[in-house]
């Protein structure tokens, strides 16, 4: 049962256990409860730990591109034939597809433990934080306690129309949003929808229904990918932190009336690399570009019913967990390389009803744009692409999921059962990245069943 307490309470000696594991793992007490709820004589120093415990089993009717014990679904991988159809023919074998391979999971690592706290008034703002953690990092052998959010927020109101906040630490990414789907599924809806929470600065200003939001994000857990020293497509936090600059967002933002919308954009710079070579010697490149990725989201929410939308221009959003990225489209004699962002539209609609008993469907769509120039051919012959899922999704061309669910909610506990079908299609690459049209292009699906139950503390 959820307890709020003040630092100088007498405690039971099992909430005194429990306030103590909780300290222990944070190392500080964290955020948001919302201030102006509570009476300005009592912001003194509360928390208020909180948490669930949820587990999750999941069947796949392939091989898929998953990760967190496989709990984390992205798409099915290609076929990946034993031999060709010609060979099968003279050996006599039959022809199989290596990915055609049904798994199942059983975990309970997204279980959640975090800490809300509350304080007194800073520079006249009402201050609060938050450190939040699961058990979703994954080590050689087993899950490790994984920080989600630690942040820091200062809120102003000033008025009833004017509202500023200002938070710094670790957070939700605004493509992300912290307002989801209401799917069962670990992955809450991604590839289609941006997931990734990252540090930054951000700031909000509110004026009545219109408002603003401003940040600056690095890189943590949530990596582009790019080259490693023998030119292999690996993910680090490097070629962001190598061009000093964060990424920004800018968002202009709605709200009144169940209605929420916001109309944004990020600018995102990296330096793939620092050293390039000439004449077989290591030398210093510039190589630092930038991408920019638009977005428009809308919700509405009215008793029962929710409706979800967002739809966004991605360019490189490997960081945001979606499957594209850049590639190298010019190699110059200085050893520098040129690059450009892979282009693709990603969209999902999501629609619930219900609180109890809640049915919902979500439905997402995204489709390969290719660059915006020619990809330049190594001296092997290959093209050299940075994106999520490697070389298992280069010839990606479209991409959609249909995700009916249902659930059973109470306060302290939710059961639901989600069917997940995502559909992938694959084909030859055009010289700028997109997929060839009629060019063996072939569809991929995979058949996921989640089974969710979880308890709320």
């Amino acid at each position: 049962m959820t307890h709020t307490f003040g630092l100088n309470e007498r405690l039971s000696l099992p909430k005194a256990i429990l306030f103590g594991v909780v300290m222990l793992l944070s190392g500080v007490a964290v955020a948001q409860i919302p201030a102006d709820t509570m009476p300005q004589a009592q912001r003194k120093p509360h928390i208020k730990p909180y948490g669930f415990v949820r587990n999750y089993f999941n069947y796949d009717s392939r091989n898929t591109y998953t990760v967190i014990g496989g709990e984390y679904n992205f798409a099915p991988y290609d076929n990946q034939w034993n031999a060709t159809q010609e060979e099968c023919e003279t050996l006599g074998i039959p022809r199989t597809d290596l990915n055609a391979v049904p798994h199942a999971h059983f975990l309970a690592v997204s279980t959640r433990l975090g800490v809300d706290a509350v304080g007194p008034d800073i520079f006249g703002a009402a201050s609060s934080a938050r450190v939040e953690f699961d058990f979703g990092g994954f080590g050689t052998n087993n899950s490790l306690f994984r920080i989600r959010l630690a942040y820091m927020q200062l809120d102003w109101h000033n008025d009833q129309q004017l509202h500023q906040s200002l938070l710094a630490g670790q957070d939700w990414h605004p493509l992300s949003g912290n307002i989801m789907p209401d799917v069962l599924g670990m992955a809450a809806g991604a590839p289609f929808r941006a997931h990734s929470r990252t540090p930054q600065v951000r700031y909000t200003l509110y004026n009545g229904a219109f408002g603003f939001t401003a940040a600056a994000l690095y890189q943590l857990q949530y990596m582009y990918n790019g080259p490693d020293a023998n030119g292999n497509s690996v993910a680090s936090t490097q070629f962001a932190n190598n061009a000093i600059v964060p990424e920004l967002f800018l968002g202009i933002n709605y709200r009144h009336n169940g209605v929420y919308a916001q109309l944004g954009s990020t600018c995102q710079p990296l330096r793939p690399r620092n050293f390039g070579s000439q004449s077989g010697y290591a030398v210093p490149v510039n190589e630092l570009f930038f991408c920019f990725t638009p977005t428009v989201y809308f919700q509405y929410v009215h008793e029962l019913f929710s409706l979800k939308f967002r739809s966004i221009y991605a360019q490189n959003t490997t960081h945001v967990n979606q499957l594209n990225g850049y590639a190298v489209t010019g190699m110059l004699p200085n050893g520098t390389w040129e690059y450009s962002p892979l282009r693709a539209t990603i969209s999902y609609l999501n629609l619930s009803y219900g609180k109890k008993y809640r049915i919902n469907l979500f439905l997402g769509y995204q489709k390969n744009l290719g660059a915006a120039r020619d990809l330049c051919q190594m001296p092997n012959g290959s093209y050299q692409i940075y994106m999520k899922g490697g070389d298992s999704f280069t010839h990606l061309n479209s991409m959609y999921r249909v995700a009916p669910s249902i659930s059973y909610n109470l306060k302290h506990f939710n059961l639901g059962l989600e069917y997940e079908w995502t559909a992938c299609t694959f084909g030859d690459l055009a010289p700028n990245g997109s997929i060839k049209l009629n060019s063996n292009l072939h569809q991929v699906d995979n058949h996921r069943l989640c089974a969710m139950v979880k308890y709320n503390f």
